[in-house]
Parts: C-alpha cells; sequence; structure tokens
C-alpha cells in the first residue's frame, strides 16, 4: 500500500528482458509481411508467370480494370460491404445501447453472443448459414451475402461503438433528461453525435471485415454475385498470372486505407479527452 494508502501499481514486465524476444519480434513481422510485399512488387511484372520476373510494368492494372469480370466482382463486393455496413453498425449500435441498461450477468451473457462470430470458425458459420437460408428458401445470391456479412460484422461494429459508449459522461444524458428532453431527442441531439467518432470507426472496420470476407461468401455467393475475393479465388485455380497480384494489391490498399482512417478516428477521438 501506498502512504495515502492506494494500492501501489505493479510494475509492468519488460517483455525485452526476455532471451530471443527482439530476434523472435523481428521474425515474425518478416514472416507475416514479407509475402505482402512480394504480391505488390509481382504485381508489376511484366511476364505472363506470376513468379518469374522480367521487368516492370503496369500493363495488368490495366488489364484487370477493362476486365468485365472484375469490374462486376468488384461492384458485388461494394454493393455487399455498403450494405453490410450499414445495416450492422445500425444494429451495433442497438445492441451498445441495449448492453448499456441491462445488468451484469445479462450483459455479460448477451455479450458472449453477439461475440460469438469472433470466435466460432468461420466455416462453422458459413456452412451453418448456407444450411439455415436452404431450409428458410433464401435464394442465394445479393440478398443472402448482405445477410450473412451483417450478421458476422456486428460484433466487429459493436467494439469501438460500445467502447466509445462506457466511455461518455452520464451527466450530458441527465441534464437533458432534466431539461424536458425525451428519449428521441436524447439519442437524436447528444447520444449520436457523441458516438460520431465510434460510429465511424465500427462502420469502417465493419466494411473492411465484409470487403476482404472469402469463405462465407464462397458458400453464398450464387450467380452473377460472385465478389472479389472469390473471383481471385477462381482465377488461382485456372491460371496464375500477375494479374492475381494486382486485384490483390488493390484490395490490400482499399482494406489498409480504411483500417488506418478508422484507427485515425479512434486515435483522434482519444486524444480529445
Amino acid at each position: 500500500m501506498s502512504v495515502l494508502g492506494l494500492p501501489r501499481r505493479k510494475k509492468l514486465v519488460n517483455l525485452r528482458n526476455f532471451p530471443f524476444f527482439t530476434s523472435i519480434s523481428y521474425f515474425v513481422l518478416f514472416v507475416l509481411y514479407i509475402p505482402l510485399v512480394l504480391v505488390i512488387i509481382y504485381s508489376f511484372n511484366d511476364n505472363r508467370t506470376a513468379q518469374i520476373w522480367t521487368h516492370f510494368s503496369t500493363r495488368w492494372y490495366t488489364d484487370i480494370f477493362t476486365n468485365t469480370d472484375v469490374v462486376r466482382s468488384l461492384k458485388n463486393s461494394l454493393i455487399v460491404g455498403l450494405a453490410a455496413t450499414i445495416l450492422s453498425t445500425a444494429l451495433a449500435i442497438a445492441a451498445a445501447l441495449g448492453l448499456l441498461r441491462m445488468g451484469r450477468k445479462g450483459s455479460a451473457f448477451a455479450i458472449a453472443l453477439l461475440g460469438a462470430p469472433l470466435i466460432i470458425p468461420e466455416i462453422v458459420s458459413a456452412v451453418g448459414t448456407l444450411g439455415f437460408f436452404l431450409f428458410v428458401h433464401i435464394p442465394l445470391g445479393h440478398v443472402a451475402l448482405i445477410l450473412a456479412h451483417t450478421a458476422f460484422c456486428v460484433p466487429f461494429a459493436m467494439l469501438p461503438i460500445r467502447a466509445r459508449l462506457v466511455s461518455l459522461e452520464r451527466s450530458s444524458f441527465e441534464a437533458a433528461a432534466d431539461l424536458g428532453a425525451n428519449e428521441w431527442n436524447i439519442f437524436t441531439r447528444i447520444t449520436l453525435p457523441l458516438l460520431a467518432p465510434g460510429i465511424m470507426a465500427g462502420a469502417l472496420l465493419a466494411f473492411a471485415i465484409s470487403l476482404d470476407d472469402f469463405i462465407t461468401s464462397f458458400f453464398i455467393a450464387g450467380p452473377g454475385s460472385t465478389t472479389l475475393p472469390v473471383y481471385i479465388f477462381g482465377m488461382i485455380r485456372s491460371n496464375v498470372t500477375p494479374a492475381i497480384n494486382a486485384l490483390s494489391t488493390l484490395l490490400l490498399l482499399v482494406s489498409t486505407l480504411t483500417l488506418v482512417a478508422s484507427y485515425l478516428v479512434t486515435t483522434k477521438n482519444q486524444n480529445r479527452k
């Protein structure tokens, strides 16, 4: 105990003191990011064989943007991603507000249920979702994809929203209620503006997760609703060319920009506190 009667903070363990910690860290970073670097480099390879470098060229980026199948699959990914983002973010806001009013035991159980997609293997969820849609006669395609993506994007969208909501001071809501504001006015004029950074971060995260999804999309996509990751998988099975690297690079760029934007929104919000 300290002199003021408060518990002393335990000294944090410095992981750098462990043997080989630095070497292992660099090795892990190398394994994680070198494949991504190679994908980007070989997307500028002029040779039709992706693994044999000849010289620098941007021909594959031109080819994919003039390929109607690529444009169609990209359009499908954007449609599904945007729709799933809007729906999952709205559900995440409702879930976060509902959890705030629940008791400790009830909220813990609800969080476990809502966070199940983060733990359950995606292949299991994809097979179950496919079986459910066939059972209730929902045709595979855009609608099925949007519903499936919305379901597994909710917990990702809820994480920053709930973190923002928990950090808010209750005085603003109490003052508005004392001044005669009803629940709807409090929600639209106080809750939503204060939650805006968390909502934006959650929406961006949900969009990135939806755009990158392959397993669920592979099971649920019907004729004419093939998403970009599924289309890339089909290209790999037929013929490996640098066009696959170019598509993967563009997908990586969009996902990275989305996650960076989400990080900047969250960081800016934390710096205001």
